[in-house]
């Protein structure tokens, strides 16, 4: 394994390992303007929200490696403490891209990604028409994190108002994640794009406490069947189905398996096994157990 010691490693190699390590990253497309009403707009992938009482997020325009000079954004919500945080999702992906480039002070990079700027309604900032998601926001603190290239600079901020497009929402007027479309930001030129082909789901285990890895029967955990993601779904179970329900699974599913087994002990218990895993793709971690546990029913 290699081993970074960031106390030596050298900015840009070492920005590159955590933006390699740490993704994909969610993309703050800040709108912001400066005292004279000059408009920016630029992406950055340190972001993210980290509250919703108050509601706030936190992104972090560092330093040019090139130049060690603050980026625009920075300047500006010096002068302005007012930020557009628009979100970013397939559709103007390239348009953010081109936002990015290293334009001077004074260029309007809503002109030159072909992006439509819309007035907020309680900041100075324009709006991305295009961004499916746009948050008004009141910057409370800018942070720095050190100096020179490559430095971070925290800008916290207060989401006063959001702006969400009809076209993403579902019937109960939330936001769909399957017609968002969101992007995100890999290392050095890659991007990430979450849509139906690339997410998956899984329940969250906010009232509910699953036996754990630990509780999981010694001849499940070292029989090498399991790959140690399908051992966290099997743990994720609030508790073990009874002896009645995995008798009624192992009558009804089973019969035909354990009649064509009888003889081959070893055989049938890696075919459960098998049934088991193929219940765990399915997110049914019932049924996997009800297949595991029949073996000694």
């Amino acid at each position: 394994m290699l081993t970074i010691d960031t106390s030596v490693t050298k900015n840009p190699k070492l920005h590159h390992y955590l933006l390699g390590a740490v993704g994909p990253r969610p993309i703050c497309f800040a709108s912001t303007v400066d005292r004279d009403g000059n408009r920016n707009l630029a992406p950055f992938s340190f972001f993210n929200v980290f509250s919703s009482n108050p509601p706030i997020a936190v992104f972090s325009p560092a330093n040019s490696g090139r130049t060690g000079l603050p980026k625009d954004t920075l300047l500006n919500v010096k002068e302005v403490p007012e930020v557009v945080i628009n979100i970013v999702n397939y559709d103007v992906v390239h348009q953010m891209s081109l936002s990015s480039s290293p334009y001077e002070k004074q260029v309007d990079e809503f002109v030159k990604s072909g992006l439509t700027p819309i007035a907020s309604e309680s900041i100075r900032p324009y709006r991305v028409k295009e961004c499916p998601v746009q948050m008004e926001c009141k910057v409370l603190e800018v942070k720095a994190l050190g100096e020179g290239g490559g430095a971070g600079n925290l800008v916290i901020c207060e989401v006063l108002k959001i702006h969400i497009a009809d076209e993403v929402l579902n019937e109960e007027q939330m936001i769909d994640q399957q017609k968002i479309d969101l992007v995100a930001r890999m290392g050095g030129n890659w991007y990430c794009r979450a849509d139906e082909n690339s997410m998956f789901e899984i329940k969250k285990p906010i009232t509910t406490c699953g036996i754990g890895v630990d509780a999981i029967p010694e001849e499940v955990l070292n029989s090498g069947e399991f790959s140690p993601n399908e051992l966290g779904q099997l743990g994720g179970i609030e508790e073990l189905p009874d002896e009645t329900a995995v008798n009624d699974f192992k009558l009804i599913e089973l019969s035909d398996l354990f009649v064509e087994l009888e003889d081959d002990p070893i055989k049938l218990e890696k075919e459960l096994y098998k049934i088991a895993k193929k219940y765990l793709l399915e997110e049914n971690i019932e049924e996997a157990w009800k297949a595991i546990l029949s073996f000694n029913n």
